[in-house]
């Protein structure tokens, strides 16, 4: 197995199988540029750019894409650029290795603990787009609203079903979140009222970022989609669900869901992700055919929501359960999502909708654990959750499990702050 000389434990989110990108700023220094996870430290990708372990990647010198604030020049270069940056990542990095390895000065410069340095937001989001492709999570959602014989919709299992969100209210794990206020109407009132969120939700998502341009007019072939994605992080798309049963009828979600997104700090590869490729759920009726996927189009990454509340001394989880029970593939996603000459950028944002599995415990909402209500969650201090009470954490994290190594995503966490 290759290692690195870097100390990396086989719990590590981040040996050198893994290298997700990042943005990152050291402690007293003002400008952001791009690293990469390894271990319990960032690797400065400016710093190995300077000194010319990237002259062979012709783009990467003339456009100094590991100066950036974000990581869009980058990704806009595409996979055979991708691939070869890894390839030197990896090279530079391995404990046979010893350019990097025994230049002290070097190492001094380029290695930074991940404790002492500042994340930042990875991308620059142009427009995000969530999905609802758990067929799980749509059943639970649907049985709740909709009864049992009509909880999934009649266009569910023929294509991925989203929406357009926000892309301004993104934000990085570990930004706090404020109750959201609106309308919403209560079960026992005739007309709406104003009032903060009282059924504030979590929702367990992936997301993926698209790396080139396509073009206008043409649609993205399914087995070509993968090639536009950069990589995945994590998402807690956060919920109202109050102000979302009074505002969705007709066009869908909108303030319900604008108020913040958290995504995770690390983008992990879709290379690093490759040795993990499963096959989804059996999808029927068959997809059309600009839907239908060649091979495998899954992945198995282990996922876990954990709670704190203010009255808690430490946080509990919640909820355990698996990428690999989306009905809907991202590879479906971008060719549905562009089918109609929809052009994407780089930097956009693609988000799973929230992951639920078939067990209680695999259900990635706390309105699917409590069942709106039904039956509340049960914490270790005897209390009880329906819905997110102010000062409640939420930490999602994520992982997939090697032979001796871990390919992680590192945590996406946000605490509840009363409304404003």
């Amino acid at each position: 197995m290759k290692r690195s000389f870097i100390k990396v434990s086989e719990e590590s989110l981040f040996p050198i199988q893994n290298l997700p990108y990042g943005i990152f700023t050291p402690k007293n220094e003002a400008n952001p540029r791009v690293g990469v996870a390894i271990g319990e430290y960032v690797l400065d990708l400016s710093v190995l750019e300077d000194t010319g372990f990237f002259r062979r990647v012709k783009d990467i010198q003339e456009k100094s894409v590991f100066h950036q604030a974000t990581l869009n020049k980058f990704m806009e270069l595409g996979k055979d650029v991708w691939k070869e940056v890894r390839e030197i990542l990896q090279h530079l990095l391995d404990e046979n290795v010893r350019d990097l390895r025994d230049d002290d000065e070097l190492r001094n410069k380029a290695f930074y603990p991940q404790q002492e340095v500042e994340m930042h937001l990875p991308v620059d989001i142009g427009d995000y787009t969530d999905f609802y492709a758990s067929k799980e999570h749509a059943t639970n959602v649907g049985t709740m609203f909709r009864g049992k014989e009509n909880a999934l919709m009649p266009n569910w299992t023929h294509l991925p079903v989203g929406y357009h969100g926000r892309a301004s209210s993104v934000v990085l794990s570990g930004t706090d979140i404020h109750r959201p206020k609106g309308q919403i109407k209560p079960k026992d009132a005739n007309t709406p009222i104003f009032s903060a969120c009282r059924q504030l939700d979590f929702e367990l998502e992936t997301g993926c970022f698209i790396g080139p341009k396509s073009k206008r007019g043409e649609p993205i072939p399914v087995d070509e989609a993968e090639d536009y994605i950069f990589g995945m992080v994590l998402v807690n798309d956060w919920s109202a669900r109050d102000i979302q049963a009074w505002e969705y009828v007709p066009l869908g979600p909108f303030l319900a869901k604008n108020f913040a997104t958290s995504i995770s700090p690390w983008i992990v590869s879709m290379e690093a992700l490759e040795p993990f490729r499963v096959e989804g759920p059996t999808q029927e009726p068959e997809p059309l055919p600009y839907l239908k996927n060649k091979g495998p189009d899954s992945f198995d990454i282990h996922l876990e929501v954990y709670l704190q509340g203010s009255d808690m001394d430490n946080r509990e989880k919640i909820a355990t359960t698996n990428f690999n029970y989306m009905y809907w593939s991202m590879a479906q996603q971008v060719a549905h999502h562009t089918i109609t000459g929809c052009d994407l950028n780089p930097g956009d944002l693609l988000a799973s909708g929230t992951i639920s599995g078939t067990e209680r415990e695999s259900r990635g909402s706390l309105m699917e654990l409590a069942w709106r209500g039904a039956d509340p969650i049960k914490l270790g201090n005897g209390k009880e959750r329906v819905w997110l009470e102010d000062g409640d954490e939420v930490t999602m994290t994520g992982w997939c499990q090697g032979e001796g190594y871990r390919i992680g995503f590192g945590e996406v966490k946000g605490q509840i702050l009363p409304a404003k």
